[in-house]
């Protein structure tokens, strides 16, 4: 039986508008946040949440072929962003214009809160038998997720009544499942597994900020099953497995008329993988290929409330595979690498691109492009080496190839690739007051690389011209943390 109390809080300067790309060459640190208050930018542009997580563990065996366990756990989440924001119109507020000195003002500078107070609750559990090469497993879990959203009006220049309240919804999701799990030894060398899932989501959700008249009540149904071989000998395994998933959409993705509603998605993954262990070296391939059917993407499309959302897109697939590679020549040194190749397409795929001097959008039909943020290689490598007892010493390296901020695959809206390397050392001691105390120091981009890992862009059509707009997220040059791990 165990319990686990963790609690967080978080206050943060905003910095989710990204750098234009005209400034990312001079001014890496740019921010816009807070500057639509005159001179100075808003000081209190924040961010603000705090979560704290209960959980009760409790397993059980009742012999040496049947156990038992239990989880139930609440958390509790409860935060806001605060904004200066200029020149905001009464009537978005539901408010009436005021009228001051004979004239009708129809918008004034405000500092509002947007809040969100949620609870999450529920259990999982599972019951296993094992006897003689078969494995029976068989459980499930039901969470239920109640979020209020609301927003206060926290002062303004004129016209607002204090604290003021111009929004209040309320979203509730239930999400229940049962599964059955069989794994049957066949051989001395073959087993193969069988894994069945039902799964019912509900939704009631009671309006969107923007769209507060727009009320959801959808039910979906899932059925997940999944079915595999496995293969091992001396030191050799191999698997073959096949699965299929299905998911619902996101509370974003509703806010459309009942006509443009989006779809849930559904996914069929294919693997085959082997391993071959040796006296010094372990390598691993897999190899996968994902079939989407109405994979949601963000196309640029926006629907009759004016909300770019995301789109089901009928056909889209991921090919690629995996290799993990382990050496270690002598006991105190260890490598540990691992290389990812893929191609992820989109096929059929359509943009739509505001067009500002005709109204509406333009319509572009491309037959094959990227999916976004899918780089095509990404490889890892971690060297550990620990020279003396208790004393641990690891250099971490990554490389991310290219990758897109959008589907279209066009060049001028990519994330350029980048190699990065950290250095982490670690120190455990041992006595009769602790179990382990472990001191950890990192330091992270070792090298002071400028890489961008995420971005975002939009194009218009204005003047006659295409413009496309890039945004992106720089991260710190050479940075470091330090942690203390305690077990008691």
């Amino acid at each position: 039986m165990r319990v686990n109390v963790i609690g967080g809080k978080e206050k943060t300067y905003q910095a989710w508008y990204g750098v234009p790309q005209n400034l990312l060459a001079t001014n890496r640190t740019f921010n816009s946040a807070g500057t639509e208050k005159p001179g100075d930018p808003y000081d209190n542009e924040t961010d603000n949440y705090q979560q704290d997580h209960y959980q009760f563990f409790l397993n059980h065996s009742f012999n040496q072929h049947l156990a038992f366990n239990v989880i139930l756990f609440y958390t509790k989440g409860k935060g806001y962003y605060e904004q200066y924001k200029a020149s905001q119109n009464f009537s978005d507020y539901g408010l009436t214009e005021p009228v001051i000195a004979g004239d009708t003002i129809a918008s004034t500078d405000l500092i509002r809160q947007l809040w969100l107070d949620n609870d999450f609750y529920g259990s999982v559990f599972s019951l296993q038998y094992k006897e003689n090469g078969t494995q029976l497993s068989f459980g499930g879990g039901a969470n239920q997720y109640v979020g209020h959203h609301f927003g206060k009006v926290i002062w303004s220049a004129i016209g607002f009544p204090k604290d003021y309240e111009w929004y209040r919804l309320h979203a509730l999701k239930n999400d229940i499942n049962f599964y059955g799990k069989w794994q049957q030894k066949i051989q001395d060398h073959w087993e193969s597994f069988v894994d069945l899932q039902y799964r019912k989501v509900v939704y009631d959700l009671d309006g969107f900020r923007d769209n507060p008249q727009l009320t959801i009540k959808n039910n979906y149904h899932f059925f997940n099953p999944k079915i595999g071989f496995s293969y091992n000998n001396h030191n050799w395994r191999a698997y073959f497995s096949y699965a299929l998933a299905n998911k619902e959409p996101n509370r974003d993705d509703f806010e459309a008329s009942p006509d443009q509603q989006p779809k849930f998605e559904t996914l069929h993954d294919f693997e085959l993988g082997v391993e071959r262990s040796m006296n010094k070296i372990t390598l691993g391939v897999v190899g996968y290929y994902m079939r989407y059917h109405d994979q949601l993407v963000l196309t640029g499309k926006i629907n009759d409330v004016g909300a770019y959302t995301r789109t089901n897109i009928p056909n889209s697939y991921r090919l690629g595979t995996e290799i993990q590679f382990s050496y270690r020549p002598i006991p105190q040194l260890r490598w540990d690498a691992n290389l990812a190749l893929s191609e992820n397409k989109i096929l059929d795929f359509t943009e739509y691109v505001d067009d500002y001097d005709n109204g509406g959008q333009k319509v572009n039909v491309y037959k094959k492009t990227d999916i976004s943020f899918s780089p095509s290689a990404i490889v890892a490598s971690t060297i550990t080496y620990a020279p003396v007892r208790n004393f641990q010493f690891a250099l971490l390296s990554k490389y991310v190839g290219p990758q897109y901020l959008d589907n279209a695959s066009k060049k001028d809206r990519r994330l350029d690739a980048y190699f990065l390397n950290d250095v982490r050392l670690s120190y455990s001691i041992y006595n009769k007051l602790f179990k382990e105390i472990t001191i950890i120091g990192q330091l992270n981009n070792l090298f002071s690389v400028k890489y961008e890992p995420n971005g975002y862009t939009f194009s218009y059509v204005y003047g006659g011209e295409l413009t496309t707009e890039n945004y992106y997220y720089p991260m710190a040059l050479r940075n470091f943390i330090v942690g203390l791990n305690v077990r008691l």
